[in-house]
This record gives C-alpha cells, structure tokens and sequence, in this order.
C-alpha cells in the first residue's frame, strides 16, 4: 500500500503537484471564511424560561409558578439538569440537555410543555423562553450618551430607533434595553373624582380597551374599485386618551380627563444602570448560537456609523464592551505564536540540515498541512480560535516530523556511491523509513484520541484542540509520503560538502554513549533517581481545572439586603462607583447594572448589581498584576459593609453561570426542604469555608429577610360590596405602582397605556395609610380598604433556588495562591467534622473543582484504553513484545519531565497540563520507533550489538534532534506569551517541553543501553 502510493506519486509527479496547488488555494480561501472567535462553542443545548409575577413574593411564586412549570418541564426527554431561580416577582429556569439535542426540538419541546401549563398559572403571568442564545453571545455592550436629553428621551431612542436598526443585523438574536425610563401615557385615578361621578375602575378599563382599537367593516365598491372600510379612533397622543368618554350607571359621560390626571410617565422600573456615578440607559446585543462573532461585531459597528447622521445631535454610542477587542487581542496572540513557532522550527531545520534544498522541501509541510487543516476545520463547521489555532501550534514540531524523517534518509541515500537512478533512489529511501514514519504518526493520533472522548466544558474546550492535531499530523504524513518526494526529486541532489557541525555532534554523542554503556548500573539509577524525583512532584503538584483566562475588563457583584429600594441601591452603586473612579486610576469607566430590565431576562433583584469596569491599558497601571489591582477595588468595596463582593470576568461570569448556576470558583450546595434549616446550615459552612487558606470573597446568597406586604382579601365583604376579586387586585395594584391595559400605536412606535401610577406607592409609609385607602365599588361608592381585607408585614424567603425541584443554599467562594482541589478536599474535611446534617439535608460541591473531578475521570478511563491500541500497534510492527517494552520505557521519562517542570514553574495540574502529557506520549513513542527500528533494520551489518547500538545510534542522532528541538521550538512562543489565552496553553507547554528534555535524553541514552541488555546474551555469544 505505502509502496504503491509513493510508486505513483513519483511515476505522476505532476498530478500530484496540481492536487497540492488546488489545496493550496483551497485552503487559503477557507482561511479567508472561516468563523473567527475567542472560544469555541462551549454552551450545552440549553433553554432558558423566563415569566415575571407581578406582585407575587418568592414563595408564592414558587408555589404557584415555579412548581407546576418544573413539574410538567421534567417529562421532556434527553434532559441533564434542571435548575430554577426563583424571587420576588420572577422566576427563571433553566433546561440543560444532552450533548447532540437538538436546539430547536428541546425550544419545541419547552414551548408545547408552557402551552400546556399557562391554563393552570394565576393571571397576569407575562414572559416565556429567552432568546437562542448561549452564555457567550453578549457581544457588544454600549450606553447611549446625549447631556441634552433625559432618562425616558434615551431610552425611547434606543427602544425605537438604535434597537430596531440592530435588529436586522444577521446573527444578532436580539438587543435588551436596559436603564432609563420607558415611556408610557398614564392615567391616575382620582378617587374622589370617581366616587363623585360613580364610576368604577373596572368601567374606565373597558371603555379604554372598547376605544383605543380598529375594526374592519368589510368592502365597499365605487364604480371599477373596491375600498375597505374601517373604525378608526385609536389613542396616539395624551389628548386622545384624556378625551375618552366614560359613562356612569345613570347614563351621565364623563371624559377622562375629568375623573384623573393624564400625563406622560414611565413603567414601573425593577433595575437601572449607572455609568461613572450617574444613572444611564444601556444596549446589549446578543449574538444567535453559533453565529460568527466577529463578524456580528463588525456589522454593528457598521449599523452603528449608519444611523449615526440620524440620531440627536450631541448624542454619542459609548462602546464600553466589545467581544471583537478580545477576539483580536487573543487570535493575533496565537497567530503571532504560531509564526513564531514556524521560523523557530524553520531555523532548527536549517541548523540541523545544512542543507538549503532539504530545509525547504521539509518547511513546504508546515504550510501545506497548516492549509489542509483549515479546509477540514471549515468542513467540520468549527471556527477558528484559541484552542484550534493553539492545537495547530502545539502541531507545527510534530507536523515536519515525518517529513524530516524521509527528507534525512532521501539525503543519505542520495550521498551514497549506488549506482541507481534518481528516482529509484529516492523510493527506496522513502520506502525504507515508510512504515515507521506510518507507525509513529498513527500511535501519535491514538494518542490523542482520548481527549475526544471528553464531555462537558473541558470537551468543548479540547475537542478542537485534539481535532486540529490529529488533522494536521496526518496531513502533513499524506504531504509526506506524496508531495515531499514528488518534490524531493526536483530538488534534492547529491550534496560532497560534509556537515562538520553533525559530525562534532556524533563524536561527542559517541563518546557519550560509550560511557554510558560502560557505566550502565550509574546510568539506571540516574534515571531511576529521575522517576522518583516526577513522583514527588506529582504530589505537591496542586490540581486545578483550568487557568483563568484574563480577558481584560473585571466584573464586581454587589449583593445588598434584599428589601433595599431600587432607588436606594442605585444611590449607594454611584457612590461605590465614584469612590472607585477617584482611588482606581486604573479604572477607564464604569458601567453597572442592578436589578433587571423590564422583562425580566436577567432575574436579578434590585439589591444585586454587576459593576463592569473596563480598564486603562497595562502600560499606565501602578500594579504589576491584575490580582494586586483586584486587591486594590476589594479595599476600596470593603469599605462599605453590608455586602456579600464576589469578582469575575463576563466571559467567565457566564460560563460559570451556565454550569452551575452561579459564579465563582467553588459552589457549595446545600440541600434541603426548610428555608430557615438552610440558612442556619449555610452560616456554618461559611464559617467552615473562610478558615480555608486560599478563600476569598466567601459568600452566600441572601435567602432569608425578605419582607413584604400582606393584604388577604375577605371575600364575604367583597361580594357584598359587589367587588370580584380581580378588580380588587387591579385597584391596589392601580394606587401602588399601576399596571398596563392598552397601548398607543403612532406608526411603528407603541406607547404603553398605563393605570395608575408608581409614584403614589411612596405614600405608603405604614398599615394605617394603607388601611384607610378608598376603594371604589361598581357603582361609585367608596369603601376604605381596611373593611375589605386583613393587612400586615410578613417576612419570607428573598431567593428560592432548586435543582431538579429540590430546595439549595449556595455558597460560593474564589480561590487564591493554591489549587481548587486542594482547598476543597480541605474545605469538605472542616464541613464533614463540623458542620451536623439532619435528616433529608445534604451538601454537593460544585465548579470548577466538579469540571476538574470529571474531566480526570474520563481521562482515566479512555488513556488506558488508547494505550492498549498502541502497545498492539507496536508490537505488531516490531513483531516483538520486547522491543514494544523497550519503546514503551520512552514514556514514563517523558512524563518525568513534564511533571518536574510543572512543579519547578508553579503552575497547576490542569485539564491543559493533562493534555501537554498526552502529547508527550505520542512524541516520545515516535523518536522511541525511529531508534530501535534502525537497531532493527541495521542488524545484520554489525557483529557486535555494542557497534551497533553505538553506530545505530549515531545515524539516529539527527532525526531524534530535529523531532524533539522542533516540538520544543514550537512551543516556545506559546510558553513566552502573555496576551489573553496565554494562561490556558502556558501549562500544555511548560510539560511538552520539560517532558521532551528528559525523553529526548532517554531516546539517546536510555533505549540504547536498554536495547542492548535485552539482547545481551547475544552479545555475549559474539
């Protein structure tokens, strides 16, 4: 097969020279398309449903929402996790399914289960499923900045002008507006007025809704044309709506404008956002799943300079956040590493060679397969981004390797005195290295094909990774065995002048291994000295799932008391903001966000606030590191008490997020039935948790000391006063924050109709204002509400979470200077002896340490089997278990290495590190291959193994060189980078390099010594 395949590439040279030229171009246009992003897609198939309850406390809406949407929610199919949030007027739960659903049947699923449902939900129940999108899709976050217009005039802007334009974006799923005031045309009742003219708050509904509408009369026909007719009289303005004529049991009209007070407002508010200390109106636009984020970016950015002509004078796009600045700073980081990477290799090729011609033919594989690799990754539908760029970096030393091994032996078969063809020479020394070069490349790719075995994030994440080395590797093994001696024979000639500097290098070699060979008992317990020394470093090698990516900008989460006031939140977040901004230089600007928008896509309460804070460049920093800044804002924070303070990052906000449900490090989860249990238990596991070395910003959400007004309605009075128990809702709801019943349409813009007004709730101050607060019945009389119902304070639950409909307390905390395995195997031992459990109560840990704990479970499993794979596929290519055994010692020194640089560098056992190990392998089994076979093929020329394994060795000199130093070279780049991505490969390539150092020293000093031990009583005999 392999010799039929070179036979013909050299017999139709250029056949093969088209086909390369047509990949050549092929590849470059998918390079030209192919998606560009930061990560690759690492969101399960996910379905968010969002419903907000107007009015409703936690626990109600846990019974009478939440509840009965898990219940009929957990009969879909093919679901992993169910989680819900569940708070004063909210709730939020969240579907996760199994890797492969698809999207759009779970949405179908979810939607046929809401629809079931609704009939069975109180009233006035409004939202459903969030936007297709995934934890990665906020792309672009702006304010809308004009000092000549107020609140409500920006966010009318953004709602009707800036929103809809951003709207026809392709790939943009949608844009929430968040801040500011949405305008509404209210009507606030007089009492008085309407006790007065004996008119009913239910009677001014109807005649609202009965007026502001459009019938169709059907067609009329004049002559040869047909008009339709209609009824027109819809609401546009204020004036409109106060000239609605209301009519009394006694037939009297009354207009609106006589029974209240018409004017504009603003719908009730459950969040803000505040920019530098001052309240602002924000856009977020999020991206569809799977959509090229780069390209989103660049189009609303060119939507954005389009409208510009169009918009207020004086009125700026504040571009706060922009995925694009990540996606560059992170893919030129790679693509800089990776050029990097070709000219280090290049240059050792080049240093090793000496031989121009031969430099060249082995360097066209690194283009060549670099090309084929994008074509596939386009084909595959994967993007391009740090982890499949970083793949095809940690590749470039082990793309040039089979080509280097045929190139060499090409070279030496040349500068023979045979006296045979060109051609015919150049097949027989490709065929001669063929099957170890085929061998090698294939143990390589078994290699890493247990890392596509992963699940979960760490899958996600190294999939791409794995998929982009083994695409490359065997592209560059197919350019090996067709194009490189297609080409080898235009280019390679015999070559007289000797490469004294190899020669230099063989004799010391020589030498070397002389005295190894006689030294052979100091030799094996040096390298068993090595073997203990990477034992002791696996063990005080902490374990961590995954570096922390620096994406710039920092995210603070403030948690305040639960029955803070919006207003009073957003105040004390301007001062937190402008305390900032006068003692963090560092800080460019701040946007925060509390609470959520008026649909409510982002449950949080008015006492939660995101603090996004994008920072001045590095360059002007008084810090060293981002972590002494992040010290710097939590002593600023400090200062005001009364705050649970967590940090974070966007990306990795919402990952976390995805994942478990929260941000942070660590998530603690305690189970159980009785909020007030939890609490108590949660406190003590807090109290466990800040003992542990290494925890920072420990805290837990607030799920207890929501206070809230209770109004139970008495339904014999009710009926006697002729009041149904909606009207009775609606009517307070009227006097304490009012509600919508119809809307204005003035072309493509729709005002809300509002009763009602939120500003009266402040009069509110106690049960007595709220006791003697007059009721209108149907017929007008007035009747205070203190005789209609039973009023007090109660206090509840503030936040409810559940996991597959049960009950948790969370807790969650960061880690600093150690490993997250570490400090939650100590953290679970202080629980365990001091925290008591009863009955029903158990506590589950989460995060990062669970992603880590997982992703070692797989990795136990498929490695073992995948080094089985290769242990049959070398024993079938040496044909002796003795040989595969000498081979196989290559590894444990490989890993050797790998593991002492991980210690000696301070980084962390990671999924990244775990990976560099993966590589190590396949490296160390090649170079292994490439020695003992020429023992092998070499044999019957030498009388004695101690000239052959000497001799043998010698030849093998160079290509073991030039396959370990071009694997280090390659790495290199990644190892000295420091730009966004660089903490995730730093890892891969502190192990590849240290593990290449000592595997490389077993490949040239050990196997030899080995291979002629085993084979000593031959020895002898001769």
């Amino acid at each position: 097969m392999i010799g039929r395949l070179l036979s013909f590439s050299l017999k139709n040279r250029l056949f093969v020279f088209i086909t390369f030229l047509l990949l050549i171009a092929a590849g470059i246009q998918s390079v030209r398309q192919l998606p560009v992003d930061a990560f690759p897609e690492i969101s399960p198939t996910q379905v968010n449903v969002i419903l907000r309850a107007p009015g409703m406390a936690a626990e109600r809406v846990e019974n009478q929402v939440t509840h009965p949407l898990e219940t009929e929610l957990l009969g879909i199919p093919n679901q992993t996790i169910l989680r819900s949030t569940t708070k004063y007027g909210i709730t939020s739960i969240t579907l996760d399914f199994e890797e492969g659903t698809d999207i759009y049947w779970a949405r179908q699923q979810v939607a046929e289960k809401l629809a079931a449902v609704s009939k069975d939900l109180p009233t006035g129940i409004q939202g459903g499923m969030a936007p297709m999108s995934t934890p990665l899709s906020e792309m672009f976050m702006f304010t809308v900045e004009n000092p000549d217009m107020s609140l409500t005039q920006k966010r009318h802007l953004l709602d009707w002008v800036i929103r809809p334009a951003l709207r026809t974006v392709e790939g943009v799923a949608d844009v929430t507006n968040l801040g500011g005031k949405v305008r509404t045309f209210q009507f606030t009742p007089s009492v008085t007025k309407l006790s007065d003219a004996g008119i009913s708050l239910q009677a001014i509904k109807e005649a609202l809704a009965d007026t502001n509408q459009v019938g169709n009369l059907g067609r009329i026909t004049q002559g040869t044309e047909t008009f339709s007719a209609r009824v027109t009289g819809r609401i546009v303005s204020l004036d409109d709506l106060a000239s609605i004529n209301v009519a009394n049991q006694q037939q009297q009209v009354y207009r609106l404008g006589q029974l209240g007070d018409v004017t504009l407002s603003y719908l009730p508010r459950f969040g803000a956002i505040t920019k530098d200390g001052e309240e602002a109106v924000e856009g977020l636009v999020v991206g569809l799943k799977g959509a090229n984020a780069a390209a989103v970016v660049d189009a609303v950015e060119q939507k954005l300079a389009q409208i510009q002509p169009s918009l207020p004078e004086n009125t700026n796009i504040n571009v706060f956040y922009n995925r694009k600045g990540l996606i560059d700073k992170a893919i030129n980081g790679i693509s800089d590493a990776l050029m990097q990477s070709i000219v280090l290799v290049v240059a050792v090729l080049v240093f090793f060679l000496r031989n121009v011609r031969a430099s060249i033919l082995v360097s066209l594989s690194i283009p060549v397969a670099a090309l084929i690799t994008f074509i596939c990754l386009q084909l595959l539908g994967l993007s391009a981004n740090l982890m499949s760029l970083g793949g095809l970096v940690i590749a470039i030393g082990m793309i040039v390797d089979s080509s280097v091994v045929i190139t060499e032996k090409i070279e030496t078969e040349l500068n023979s005195q045979k006296q045979l063809p060109l051609l015919h020479k150049i097949y027989r020394a490709s065929l001669a290295v063929a099957p170890s070069v085929v061998s090698g490349t294939v143990i390589i790719i078994l290699v890493f094909l247990p890392l596509l075995t992963l699940t979960g994030l760490e899958g996600k994440l190294f999939s791409p990774v794995a998929l982009t080395i083994v695409i490359a590797i065997t592209a560059a093994l197919i350019t090996s065995l067709t194009l490189i001696p297609a080409l080898g024979s235009l280019l390679m000639r015999p070559k007289e002048r000797r490469n004294k500097s190899l020669e230099r290098m063989q004799s010391r070699y020589q030498r070397i291994l002389s005295g190894v060979i006689k030294r052979r008992n100091a030799t094996l317990l040096g390298f068993a000295a090595v073997l203990g020394l990477s034992v002791f470093s696996f063990i005080m090698v902490g374990k961590i799932f995954m570096p922390t990516m620096d994406e710039g900008d920092i995210i603070v989460q403030l948690e305040k008391s639960p029955t803070i006031s919006l207003k009073e939140s957003v105040a004390l977040d301007s001062q937190v903001e402008r305390e900032l901004l006068s003692k963090i230089p560092e800080i460019k600007q701040i946007v925060a966000r509390t609470g959520s928008d008026e649909l409510g896509l982002d449950p949080m309460g008015l006492n939660e606030t995101d603090v996004f804070m994008e920072l001045n460049p590095k360059d002007s920093w008084r810090f060293d590191t981002k972590q002494e800044l992040i010290g710097a804002i939590r002593e600023v924070v400090s200062t005001y008490p009364g705050m649970n303070v967590n940090f974070t990052q966007p990306i990795q906000m919402r990952i976390s997020e995805m994942l478990t449900g929260s941000s942070g490090d660590v998530s603690i989860k305690v189970f159980g039935d009785d909020i007030n249990n939890l609490a108590m238990i949660t406190d003590n596991v807090i109290e466990q948790a800040e003992q542990v070395q290494g925890a920072v910003d420990v805290q837990a959400s607030v799920i207890t000391g929501a206070r809230f007004l209770s109004i139970v309605p008495n339904m014999q009075q009710l009926r006697y006063y002729g009041i149904s128990k909606q009207n009775f809702s609606e009517f307070i709801l009227s006097q304490l924050s009012g509600f919508p019943v119809s809307e204005a349409v003035d072309g493509r813009i729709r005002t809300p109709i509002v009763m009602g007004s939120q500003k009266s709730a402040g009069n509110y101050h106690s049960i007595s204002n709220i006791e003697s607060l007059p009721i209108v019945t149907e017929n007008g009389e007035t009747v205070a509400l203190q005789q209609l119902a039973d009023i007090s304070f109660d206090h509840g639950p503030a936040i409810i979470e559940r996991e597959n409909s049960n009950r948790y307390a969370l807790i969650t905390s960061n880690v600093e200077n150690r490993d997250v395995v570490g400090f939650v195997n100590e953290l679970q031992q202080r629980v365990n002896a001091n925290v008591s459990l009863e009955p029903g109560y158990f506590i589950d840990y989460g995060g990062e340490f669970e992603n880590q704990a997982r992703a070692s479970a797989n990795l136990l499993m498929v490695i073992p089997v995948a080094l089985l794979l290769i242990i049959i596929l070398l024993f079938s290519s040496m044909g002796s278990m003795g040989l595969t055994t000498i081979v196989l010692t290559n590894i444990p020194f490989a890993l050797s290495g790998g593991a002492i640089s991980l210690w000696l560098s301070g980084e962390y056992m990671s999924v990244p590190a775990s990976v560099g190990f993966i590589a190590l392998m396949g490296v160390a089994i090649l170079n292994g291959i490439v020695m003992i076979s020429h023992f092998e093929q070499t044999l019957v020329h030498f009388s004695d193994f101690n000239s052959l394994v000497i001799e043998g060795a010698k030849d093998r000199l160079r290509p073991v060189l030039i396959t370990a130093i071009t694997a280090i070279f390659g790495l290199i780049p990644l190892l000295m980078s420091s730009g966004p991505g660089s903490e995730v490969q730093k890892p891969l390539a502190v192990v590849v390099i240290g593990g290449l150092i000592t595997a490389t020293l077993a490949t040239l000093l050990l196997l030899p010594l080995l291979y002629l031990l085993v084979n000593r009583k031959s020895a002898d005999a001769k």
